[in-house]
């Protein structure tokens, strides 16, 4: 879907400033959020896909309005509250109101690393041979959709070159509201900057984007 989270090539948001020997957590509520949605996808039964949609989801004045792990856990609590395991009163007050569900899954601690080390692969058997090989030229599609896509905003209607095949891949559109993985091959993509950017753009530049075949459309 267009939202405030598809910022690639936006301008207005300033220089981008990395920090140096930046932790992977700034505080320890923010590790806790991160654990708490990879842990309660066990019970709440939801994938990698819809997930990140619960945190795309939202209006770029709230989206922009948080920080990255504020998002995090705004996406926990919506998954959550969808699925009945808490409630709006529960979250608002910070405090169990109401008996817990007893008939779901849990992630019992001595399982956690095992269940890490397993991650979620995506790849699937391919049923069908891939339309496009390497070193042909193709278009991202022009599209809008309301749902959850993996597609840059700022690659749709451009011209790119195939530089690598991976294989046949769960598809985010379809899995991210439960309508199943509907399997598609996934592509390297390299678009050239001033493809993207116009003849301002860094001569050398290139960006590389992983695109899923209905995202594609062959250029003669």
């Amino acid at each position: 879907m267009n939202g405030a989270q598809d910022m690639g090539g936006v301008d207005g948001f300033g220089p981008v400033k990395p920090e140096i020997n930046e932790p992977a957590f700034h505080a320890e509520w923010e590790r806790r959020a991160f654990a708490l949605t990879l842990a309660m996808a066990t019970p709440g039964g939801w994938n990698i896909d819809m997930s990140r949609f619960a945190r795309e989801n939202r209006s770029p004045a709230d989206y922009l309005d948080k920080s990255y792990y504020q998002i995090w856990l705004a996406g926990l609590e919506q998954l959550m509250e969808e699925r009945d395991l808490v409630s709006r009163e529960e979250i608002e007050s910070g405090h169990v109101l109401y008996p817990p569900k007893t008939d779901v899954r849990v992630l019992a601690p001595e399982n956690v690393a095992a269940v890490l080390r397993k991650g979620g692969p995506t790849e699937r058997d391919a049923t069908t041979k891939p339309l496009f090989a390497i070193g042909d030229r193709v278009r991202a599609k022009n599209i809008h959709p309301q749902g959850h896509t993996r597609l840059p905003r700022y690659v749709r209607g451009h011209v790119g070159v195939i530089e690598r095949l991976h294989g046949s891949h769960v598809f985010p559109d379809s899995n991210a509201h439960g309508k199943g993985e509907n399997p598609h091959w996934l592509y390297t993509v390299c678009f050239a900057g001033r493809e993207l950017w116009g003849e301002r753009a860094d001569a050398g530049a290139t960006v590389s984007v992983d695109a899923w075949e209905p995202y594609l459309e062959r250029v003669a």
